[in-house]
């Protein structure tokens, strides 16, 4: 079983109408946000527990949890081909695909999850090694957004690029050396974004398979941005340019 601590978790995951076996709230913890996930809840026949806040720090082997904790079944990992598979089927929607290389820090993945499910990105894909998990933290980071955007872990990302190339996908990298400005490429056909690791940016291999590697001006003595925050000006620029030839059409 996976637990899932948080208000936004567990609210999105019923919402998701992921299976759930039953969530735990503590004693005493009554507001509006806590009363719909109990209305929800039982609406989908999930069982609703009030124990004391002590019961769910061990639960959730943490003290950091709202007082709202899930126990849900653990989820198939989703594929590569799965997101296609959402990307193909998206009614006049070009294929939009988060990559993100080595990224470590928990709250950053759960960010980059968050905003690439509100940029109408249709996955994300992390490597399985050197690079953060799906934890909870992860999930509590992302404000639920985990439970509604399909991420997969894959052995080899130089390889998945190579796929995503065959299917007829651009790759554009950001890396703080990028010969472009992040807004001079296309980012209305059907393309994958390459996020670097916190410390190192892109690996050279990954960057050596990106079509086009741009990056982000900076004024000042910051040469970089948090790769959360980075992800999230790239990934709307890619909404302005689409909806700007939606327009146009």
């Amino acid at each position: 079983m996976d637990k899932l601590t948080g208000i936004h978790a567990v609210k999105e995951a019923l919402e998701a109408r992921r299976p759930v076996d039953r969530i735990a709230i503590a004693r005493g913890r009554q507001d509006t946000r806590v009363e719909e996930i109990v209305q929800l809840a039982r609406k989908l026949g999930v069982p609703v527990r009030f124990e004391d806040r002590g019961q769910l720090d061990r639960l959730a082997n943490s003290k950091d949890h709202q007082g709202v904790v899930a126990l849900a079944a653990a989820r198939a990992a989703a594929t590569l081909g799965d997101i296609l598979a959402i990307a193909n089927a998206s009614p006049g929607q070009k294929g939009l695909i988060v990559l993100l290389d080595g990224v470590e820090d928990p709250h950053n993945l759960g960010a980059i999850v968050r905003t690439a499910l509100a940029a109408g990105a249709h996955g994300v894909v992390i490597p399985e090694r050197r690079a953060a998990g799906l934890t909870d933290t992860v999930a509590r980071a992302s404000a639920g957004a985990l439970a509604h955007l399909p991420v997969a872990k894959v052995t080899n990302l130089v390889r998945t690029m190579e796929e995503l190339k065959e299917a007829g996908y651009w790759l554009v990298g950001l890396d703080e050396q990028g010969d472009k400005n992040y807004a001079e490429v296309d980012y209305t056909s059907p393309l994958g974004i390459v996020f670097g690791s916190e410390g190192q940016g892109l690996h050279e291999l990954t960057r050596k398979r990106c079509d086009f590697v741009v990056s982000l001006p900076t004024t000042g003595p910051v040469k970089s941005l948090n790769v959360s925050v980075a992800a999230g000006v790239v990934l709307f620029e890619a909404i302005r340019q689409r909806n700007a030839r939606t327009r146009g059409k």
